[in-house]
């Protein structure tokens, strides 16, 4: 855990912003169609993206001397430098306002919005919480607030995944994915995501102790929108927030589940790996 001083020192970042423009572009969302393999045109001019189609834009593209040890960008430029060293997202609440379309400008602002620690099951534990707001020419896109956490180091004799909760039963929805390296390969790629966490198996095994690749907490949520998107075709999704309770690997198959409510409107959503967990809860409104 931060000593009180270094703590305080982080919660200094507090109200920090940073703001990024970018262009919607077909080629990254081609690409994700493709991962998810979905049968669909090529994007063109003025289609919509799907919901979550903003983490493919805005991409973190840091100099190679400005890597750190875990393939991410060395601490300390607008996150703070939480001296922990195993960094995963943790969860987002996002609502959709309009959809971002292909050859439109856009702008992203994002600010700081909180930072805490928790003493966890494994340890301790610092939580960063950004706020991320999309626009373009005409006004707010997407709203998105992620929360990020760090943990840390494995100890040397590896970290074991514990047990989490049961996962609920009786879905509606479901649907198997079978997370292997190229699939994990594919996402890093098309989103810039340089985390050695899910694709160097020496690093992930030896250094953070887990048992083999990890699924990204992005792609998981993007899989779990894709399975709204492949139940309910033909509804727009408004609200999604979502929150990862169990590290996911590509040592075995997960499921995609989910129940919907019509009459409210909304879906709940989950993964269970093959222990039978919950790894990742979330829940939709159209």
């Amino acid at each position: 855990m931060p000593a009180d001083a270094e703590f305080a020192r982080l919660k200094e970042w507090i109200g920090r912003t940073e703001t990024r423009h970018d262009r919607v572009t077909a080629a990254p969302l081609a690409a994700l169609a493709a991962l998810l393999d979905r049968d669909e045109p090529a994007p063109r001019e003025g289609d919509a993206a799907p919901p979550l189609g903003h983490w493919l834009f805005f991409l973190p593209i840091y100099r190679e001397s400005n890597v750190g040890h875990d393939g991410h960008a060395l601490k300390g430029g607008f996150l703070p430098p939480v001296p922990l060293p195993r960094r995963m997202w943790a969860g987002s609440r996002l609502e959709f306002l309009r959809p971002l379309r292909v050859g439109t400008d856009i702008e992203r602002r994002s600010t700081i919005a909180d930072v805490k620690h928790k003493q966890g099951r494994s340890g301790p534990l610092v939580f960063v919480t950004v706020r991320h707001e999309v626009s373009d020419a005409e006004g707010r896109l997407v709203n998105d607030e992620h929360d990020i956490v760090y943990r840390e180091e494995a100890p040397r004799s590896g970290a074991r995944i514990l047990r989490g909760e049961l996962a609920p039963t009786g879905e509606r929805w479901s649907r198997e994915i079978r997370p292997d390296p190229v699939l994990l390969f594919r996402y890093s790629a098309v989103t810039f995501n340089s985390h050695r966490i899910h694709y160097d198996h020496p690093y992930v095994t030896g250094v953070e102790g887990y048992p083999g690749l990890v699924v990204h907490g992005p792609l998981i949520a993007t899989l779990l929108v894709d399975l709204f998107r492949r139940s309910k075709p033909d509804t727009a999704l408004r609200a999604f927030s979502f929150r990862a309770m169990k590290a996911l690997c590509d040592t075995a198959p997960f499921f995609t589940c989910g129940i919907p409510d019509e009459a409210k409107r909304g879906a709940h959503l989950w993964t269970r790996d093959a222990d039978g967990d919950v790894t990742m809860d979330a829940v939709a409104a159209w």
